[in-house]
């Protein structure tokens, strides 16, 4: 069981957006992703800690694809929306800053996909000094391949995978 300190733990959730949910993904779709990032916030909420979402915007073009939005259910438990222009989330969008104001030393993550924009902000994550924690049941990918080998191989490297069941707020 890990124990997480709300006040010094927050929840980020990549890229649940519209028309990232909706592509086909492996091993799991969207909508089991989803819902399981609405169970991660809702606990979060509960016990105090924020709730940060990451969102993507194509740079240099004048109007987003439709369904570049979070999605509305998301968006109503995030207490913090940051957007993206990289794959990353950290890279020019304030996330450490934030961050830091709140006092947050770890981070739960979930999202899509694992292998690209949980990844990538992850490692920059790292890059800062924060404690990582990757729900695996809150994560997919495009192919299971690109999934699974990110939760075996990359993620371990910068934090601790784990399941939904095995955290808990003390």
């Amino acid at each position: 069981m890990r124990t997480l300190d709300p006040a010094r733990t927050a929840l980020v959730l990549v890229d649940l957006m519209e028309r990232i949910a909706a592509l086909p993904l492996a091993p799991r779709p969207g909508g089991e992703v989803v819902a399981a990032a609405l169970d991660l916030a809702t606990a979060f909420r509960a016990a105090g800690a924020p709730v940060i979402a990451i969102r993507a915007e194509r740079p240099g073009v004048a109007e987003q694809p439709p369904g570049s939005e979070l999605l509305p259910e998301v968006a109503a438990l995030a207490d913090e929306t940051v957007v993206k222009r990289t794959i990353g989330g950290f890279h020019g969008t304030g996330l450490h800053e934030l961050l830091q104001e709140r006092g947050v030393d770890t981070l739960v993550f979930g999202g899509i996909a694992t292998n690209l924009g949980v990844e990538s902000t992850a490692r920059a994550a790292a890059d800062h000094g924060y404690r990582l924690v990757f729900v695996e049941e809150a994560m997919t990918a495009l192919t299971e391949e690109e999934h699974r080998a990110s939760v075996a191989l990359s993620l371990p490297r910068f934090g601790e995978v784990a399941d939904r069941a095995a955290l808990a707020f003390g």
